[in-house]
């Protein structure tokens, strides 16, 4: 029988009074946990110390490796050009991974975007891309790489199980422990994934506000500086922008209506909020892949950035030229006075479009891909009474009454139209 070298105790000890805790006592905490050794009920405590106490810079490294060594570390050495990535903490109408992957691989690079499925009022970009006819989200390590090498350049796939498996087990217990927001083990959750994932270079979009994950902006500038360190001391070049989710991105909110946004920003088009943040994150991942004059514009409007998505949906037996789902349900608010739009909080379209049946309350549920939200309007602008301010979609016209309670205090007609701030209020390096 193995003695181990450690006792859980004394690490929740060390953490709950306040200590830094020494680095082989972590790394053994995050592989012991991973092995079952640590149970459920031990790790929670330390995940809630860590909550209170918080971690150093060290320390957080020391986790975030620990993790990163609990599977395998992919490599992309081999493909012969540069990897760039990003992440989003995530928000209500997030789509732009769809535009933006195929759009940076039409300069060559290699985008390899391991995404993930939405649960609440956050939408899963391979939710998303599902609404797809034929389009799958499983690819073996060597499709993924035979897509990232070839014409394709990009690819938008599930991650393997085998990336650290130990943020996957403690992700599942910090979400029933009232954990979720401890900003040490956020960073080292991402950046876990991101760092075993192989990328050379990675761009964050760490999101504030009403629909965000971080509803503070200096606690969303925390969350960034803490992950952009994480990833440069591991050696992958690493930039985050700080950017505005109180109101939500673009005017669609589900996932078909958010597959058909996309593809407007790829035909040149577009609301001009999802071009902004999609031209910023592409020019901030160019630049990193060491391309910082790309013209990301151009190739929006020219067509390129079109044909790098047709190639990447048709790469993953996807058809992009096929009709996407439509709802056979619709509800229309429309708006019961002459006014301005002052206010649309993103928070409650999330939550409403989850009620549509666009998200899923458990990780099992499925997802109904025509569901979702289309606004007509959004703050700033001028509307009349009458006038169409949303569409809720829905397969069962059963679930409306509760996506509207969820609206109800969301959106706001006044008579002077608000101030507007940019998209992007920050950039954060090194």
């Amino acid at each position: 029988m193995t003695v181990e070298p450690y006792d859980a105790v004394d690490v929740i000890r060390a953490k709950r009074d306040g200590g830094v805790v020494p680095e082989p006592a972590l790394r053994w905490m995050v592989d012991a946990y991973t092995r079952g050794y640590v149970s459920d009920a031990q790790m929670a405590s330390f995940a809630m110390a860590v909550f209170q106490r918080g971690m150093e810079r060290d320390e957080i490294r020391v986790l975030t490796d620990a993790m990163i060594a609990s599977g395998e570390r992919m490599s992309f050495a081999a493909l012969g050009k540069r990897t760039v990535d990003k992440h989003s903490t995530g928000g209500v109408g997030d789509k732009i991974t769809l535009p933006l992957a195929p759009l940076v691989a039409s300069f060559g690079v290699a985008v390899p975007q391991l995404s993930g499925r939405g649960l609440g009022h956050t939408g899963g970009t391979l939710d998303k891309l599902e609404a797809i006819p034929g389009w799958r989200a499983a690819l073996s390590n060597e499709e993924m790489f035979a897509q990232m090498q070839g014409d394709v350049g990009a690819v938008i796939c599930a991650a393997g199980s085998g990336l650290a498996p130990a943020d996957k087990k403690l992700y599942a217990l910090r979400d029933v422990t009232g954990t979720v927001e401890a900003i040490p083990l956020i960073a080292s959750s991402i950046m876990s994934k991101k760092i075993a994932e192989g990328t050379d270079a990675l761009v964050l979009d760490v999101k504030f506000g009403s629909g965000a994950f971080m509803q503070d902006i200096d606690r969303a500038r925390e969350l960034a500086r803490t992950m952009v360190a994480l990833g440069t001391d591991s050696g992958v070049a690493t930039t985050a922008l700080l950017t505005d989710m109180n109101v939500p991105l673009g005017l669609a909110i589900g996932n078909a209506n958010e597959v058909r946004e996309s593809v407007e920003i790829l035909a040149g088009g577009g609301p001009a909020d999802v071009r902004a943040l999609t031209v910023a994150l592409a020019k901030e991942m160019l630049a990193l892949a060491g391309q910082p004059d790309a013209d990301v514009e151009a190739a929006l409007d020219d067509g390129r950035a079109m044909d790098s998505w047709k190639a990447m949906i048709r790469a993953q037996d996807g058809d992009p030229d096929a009709p996407l789902p439509v709802a056979r349900e619709t509800h229309v608010v429309t708006a019961p006075a002459d006014g301005v739009m002052t206010r649309m909080d993103a928070l409650p379209f999330g939550i409403a479009a989850w009620r549509l049946g666009a998200g899923r309350a458990r990780a099992e549920d499925p997802v109904v891909h025509e569901a979702g939200i289309d606004l007509h309007a959004k703050p700033g602008d001028r509307v009349t009474k009458g006038q169409p301010l949303f569409t809720l979609s829905a397969a069962d016209e059963a679930r409306f009454p509760r996506a509207i309670d969820a609206l109800e205090d969301a959106w706001e007609l006044g008579d002077t139209a608000p101030e507007a701030g940019p998209i992007v209020r920050e950039r954060i390096t090194a």
